[in-house]
């Protein structure tokens, strides 16, 4: 599997391992989703707020930053590999979500790029029927990883 990982060091200047945490949880997420992660491409880019924002306002008409943004790629394998598309993490955000729940920065950033990956792979969770299936395949991912159940709260 060929992760590209880009990091904004002065955004995320704190955070240690984000590479290995974050092709962990994405070999993890093809894991449960059942597809051999050596034959899936895809792009995660640790950005900074501002960055978040111009694209949330661009592809969602959203003006602010979020979490994480997934972009899929256009449908279909292409040769032996597959490239699922593009994921992006804001700092601010995510280190804001992660001291607000009481969560470690490096879990939170698991959770959040299984969650991408996912979306990637056309999981959603817009009807409960689904964001059950999704909250379950999250969990045993992150279970992979040593990772508590983001969401059982104690």
């Amino acid at each position: 599997m060929a992760i590209s990982v880009t990091i904004d060091r002065k955004a995320w200047k704190e955070t240690p391992a984000l590479d290995r945490n974050a092709r962990a949880a994405a070999r993890a997420a093809l894991a449960v989703a059942g597809l051999d992660p050596r034959r899936c491409d895809l792009s995660i880019a640790f950005a900074d707020d501002a960055a978040v924002a111009c694209l949330n306002r661009r592809w969602r008409s959203i003006d602010k930053p979020t979490n994480v943004l997934s972009f899929p790629a256009a449908a279909g394998p292409l040769g032996s590999r597959r490239f699922l598309g593009d994921i992006v993490l804001a700092a601010g955000v995510v280190a804001a979500e992660s001291l607000a729940q009481g969560k470690k920065l490096s879990g939170h950033v698991s959770h959040l790029v299984v969650h991408a990956v996912l979306h990637l792979l056309g999981h959603d969770h817009e009807k409960p029927a689904e964001a059950r299936k999704m909250e379950q395949m999250e969990i045993r991912a992150l279970a992979m990883l040593g990772i508590a159940d983001p969401y059982h709260v104690n």
